[in-house]
């Protein structure tokens, strides 16, 4: 007879000394937000890629982009780019997206999973709109906005994907983000689709807000932030 399997709870618990086991999952996307970017084609066209892969620290980014796709043959070449976050009623659009490339000769590893499309804006019902500092355009319909410049772009230890270092260099912003009169993204207003194992998620309910964070203009019955992440000092 084929051994019944201890419940979760039974099998992790102090009482009997385990309380995690090693595993080794294929993807590590513990859950960022998703994001467009958009540089510039050879011909002057423009192309528009989801990712996953951020972080930012001041005005400086941290992009990690597939190394085989167009997005990086246009910031070896150019350095303008555009971040567009998108919002939870664009995951489909984010989908849509996903399954094509800008490569018109489709790479041999990317050809059973990929088509190339030209117009990556009209395929997704997405629509360009002019960058003030740079040739890429925005997003129209993302609510958070980046203009940058790629900095530096560092093969990964790994092949696959490179990094990419970027300045920020305009931020644009639906006026409903905002913390009336200020330049202060409100967190209460920022949702984000959330892209985590594999799955598109959307923002929560805040737990809390840190001490030293600049909006405070929403109180919280939160548990004290004292020692949340602030930059890793």
């Amino acid at each position: 007879m084929k051994a019944v399997r201890p419940l979760a709870e039974e099998r992790l618990s102090p009482a009997n000394g385990v309380t995690h086991v090693a595993v080794r999952p294929k993807v590590l996307y513990t859950g960022t937000p998703v994001f467009l970017v958009a540089t510039e084609n050879d011909e002057g066209t423009f192309n528009l890629a989801p990712a996953s892969s951020y972080w930012a620290l001041g005005q400086m980014m941290v992009l990690g982009i597939e190394s085989d796709g167009q997005t990086i043959e246009n910031l070896t070449r150019r350095a303008d780019l555009t971040v567009n976050f998108a919002s939870p009623e664009l995951w489909s659009a984010v989908e849509v997206l996903a399954e094509v490339t800008g490569r018109n000769v489709v790479p041999d590893a990317k050809a059973d999973r990929y088509r190339y499309v030209r117009d990556k804006f009209a395929l997704a019902g997405l629509h360009p709109e002019a960058s003030d500092l740079v040739v890429p355009p925005r997003v129209a319909e993302c609510a958070l906005q980046l203009e940058a410049r790629a900095r530096r772009l560092t093969t990964g230890i790994e092949p696959g994907y490179v990094i990419v270092e970027a300045e920020v260099v305009r931020v644009h912003a639906d006026p409903r983000l905002l913390v009336d009169g200020t330049d202060r993204i409100d967190p209460q207003q920022w949702n984000p689709i959330i892209f985590s194992f594999r799955q598109y998620f959307q923002l929560g309910a805040s737990l809390g807000a840190r001490g030293s964070g600049e909006v405070d203009t929403v109180e919280s019955d939160g548990p004290e932030a004292a020692t949340t992440p602030g930059g890793a000092q």
